[in-house]
Formats: C-alpha cells, sequence, structure tokens
C-alpha cells in the first residue's frame, strides 16, 4: 500500500459511493414488468455498517433511480442519498458544503467516466478494477477486489485501518 493512500485514508470523514459496478458487479437484471433487480455484497454491508459506527459518514450519489438501492440504503446506515443524479459531481460538492468538509476529507468511489468530476475533487478517488483504464489511472486507489464482490468492505476496511479504528470495530468479533 503506497503510504500516499494511507495519508489520504487518515483525512476521510465521508465515504461517497457510486452504486452499479461498485456495490454491485454492474449487471442490471430488467424484468418484462419493469421491475429492477440488483445484488449487493452481504460483506460490504457490514463494513459499511462498522465505517460508519467508526464516526466516518457514508453516502450513495447515483445517476439511477431504484427502490432497491433506497432499501440498501437504509439498510446499511447511509444517511445521504441522492438518485437519479445526472450531476454527480453537482451533489458530491453540495454534500460536503452540507456536512462542511473541505473535499480532502471526502473519498469518492466509483467505475466509470461519469464518476471522474467527484473523484478528481475527492481526497481519496477510488475505483475497481473494472474500470475503464482512464479512471483507474486517474484513481488513487484501485481496489484488489471487483465491485459487488467485496471492493466496499475493502475500501471500508482501508480507512480504518489507516484511521486506527479496525482493532476496536473488529474487537465485538473476538470476544
Amino acid at each position: 500500500m503506497k503510504q500516499d493512500v494511507l495519508e489520504r485514508a487518515r483525512r476521510i470523514k465521508l465515504v461517497v459511493l457510486d452504486v452499479d459496478g461498485v456495490m454491485t458487479d454492474g449487471s442490471l437484471y430488467l424484468c418484462d414488468d419493469g421491475q429492477e433487480y440488483k445484488a449487493f455484497n452481504s460483506q460490504d454491508g457490514l463494513g459499511m455498517k462498522l465505517l460508519k459506527a467508526s464516526g466516518v459518514e457514508l453516502a450513495i450519489i447515483t445517476g439511477r433511480t431504484s427502490n432497491v438501492v433506497a432499501k440498501r440504503a437504509e439498510n446499511t446506515g447511509v444517511a445521504h442519498f441522492f438518485q437519479g443524479v445526472d450531476d454527480k459531481l453537482a451533489a458530491f460538492c453540495e454534500l460536503a458544503d452540507k456536512l462542511h468538509l473541505d473535499h480532502a476529507q471526502c473519498a469518492f468511489m466509483g467505475d466509470d467516466v461519469v464518476d471522474l468530476p467527484p473523484m478528481s475533487r475527492s481526497g481519496l478517488a477510488i475505483a475497481v478494477p473494472a474500470a475503464p483504464v482512464l479512471v483507474k489511472e486517474r484513481a488513487h486507489y484501485v481496489t484488489t477486489r471487483e465491485g459487488g464482490r467485496g471492493a466496499v468492505r475493502e475500501v471500508c476496511e482501508l480507512i480504518m485501518q489507516a484511521q486506527g479504528t479496525f482493532n476496536h470495530q473488529m474487537a465485538q468479533f473476538l470476544k
């Protein structure tokens, strides 16, 4: 792990996640009745809850609109939820301002070129391995795990380890 990534992770107070390709594997399951299905990773969900318990806020900014994503946000304690967003940078900046955070205190995790504007403004830009080369080249960190397959958990643990909260969060399971 590069020292620069750990230093950036130490400053993070807010993690902003894209959904498709980050919290999911990017597959869209659409039925004839218009219903949309997505598969989320349970380990990612626990990682999000642990990160929130360690004092880091979570947000979702996604271009699509889906009831299942709203439910996932609720289940994982994501307090800041934006869907149907055309301008992710505007939503990112609005949220940072609302929370009185410098952009250096915010991480953005994305998987495609539409995520580059907020990634380029964030203190810790994160991409998944399936992201286009252009996105990975501009990320401070590329996860080893794929989107929807533990990438979010990897980032949550990375931030907790950098901030010295990982062992405290794990202690509840090691009794």
